[in-house]
């Protein structure tokens, strides 16, 4: 049984709507590359292996983390097919799969692929070069949805990065009409409002919110079900998510306060929080380059410095992985 297939048969709404395919904390799965620049498969294999490692309940790839924008279509195609290939046998964990076409009938096209291949949902970009207007816009995120209906759809809201602009009632109209747009990827600044809006919305939609969990907690206390960051200090988010989920609000915010002074910093720049990652991998043991594919972030000797502070303070959640 696959994990849309438990989706399925649990936690049903009135309205047919079904749980979401994101509870907790959901990885945006990175990259390796050798120094050369090409793709480190067995790398990336590691990455899905160690974060599925964490008790994470879904993955999603390829984001912005990943890179996805400096992956060319055979690279893409190759390590979907790894990552799925891990998850497949794993009922218990979902594969959030990406689309980000900026031509309708091409993200249609990869939907509908990626469901195929086995991907449990899928998460949608709607487009956003050139300006696209809000109707059309809404055209993109309704032609996808109905064609991959009932397959979880997640939409991300990532207005720093692509200037779109997506209101609650708009997103709780598109709803309203396709009940498999199961959750929305809040990475507003703040994303607070918005979580809290859609949410009290008419139908209510649960949101994630992304972002490097910056702000988490405020996410958390106004009803986000998940944290969707980066994957290479996993264990970190999964213990402040426990922590709140278990009712122990001073825990997961002292945990959060110490984490802050760093991905405020990192997040000033997703070139940034990428570089800053990946490097924190290969410290970790998890692949052996931390290169990034050009144009990126090329980290200075102070804030190398800085992720070496990080993993000495975390050093007791971040064991070195092998």
């Amino acid at each position: 049984m696959t994990a849309t297939q438990v989706w399925a048969q649990t936690d049903r709404a009135g309205d047919g709507r079904r749980r979401p395919p994101v509870r907790g904390v959901s990885p945006v799965l990175e990259v390796p590359f050798t120094e050369d620049g090409a793709v480190d498969v067995p790398g990336f294999r590691r990455v899905v292996d160690y974060v599925l490692g964490t008790g994470v309940s879904s993955v999603m790839f390829p984001g912005f983390a990943s890179e996805f924008h400096k992956l060319s279509e055979a690279e893409r195609a190759e390590l979907t097919a790894v990552l799925l290939a891990e998850t497949g046998p794993r009922p218990e964990v979902a594969a959030i799969v990406a689309v980000q076409d900026h031509a309708t009938r091409l993200a249609v096209a990869r939907a509908r692929a990626v469901v195929e291949g086995g991907a449990d949902a899928v998460n949608l970009l709607p487009p956003h070069f050139l300006a696209p207007s809000r109707r059309s816009l809404v055209a993109h995120v309704r032609a996808v949805l109905e064609a991959i209906a009932p397959t979880p759809v997640v939409l991300q809201y990532a207005p720093t990065e692509t200037g779109t602009s997506l209101d609650g009632e708009t997103l709780a109209a598109i709803a309203r009409e396709h009940t498999n747009l199961a959750l929305v990827k809040v990475e507003s600044s703040p994303p607070g409002p918005l979580i809290a809006e859609l949410a009290a919305g008419e139908p209510a939609l649960p949101a994630v919110e992304g972002y490097a969990g910056v702000q988490l907690p405020d996410a958390f206390r106004r009803g986000a079900v998940g944290t969707q960051p980066g994957c290479s200090f996993t264990e970190i988010y999964v213990e402040i998510w426990r922590r709140f989920a278990e009712g122990d609000e001073a825990g997961g915010e002292e945990l959060h306060r110490r984490l802050l002074p760093y991905i405020s910093y990192w997040m000033l720049d997703t070139e940034l929080i990428i570089a800053a990652e990946k490097l924190i991998s290969v410290r970790r043991g998890l692949f052996a380059s931390a290169y990034c594919r050009e144009p990126g972030h090329r980290l200075d000797r102070e804030e190398i410095r800085m992720i070496d502070r990080f993993l000495a303070e975390f050093a007791d959640l971040l064991p070195t992985l092998t």
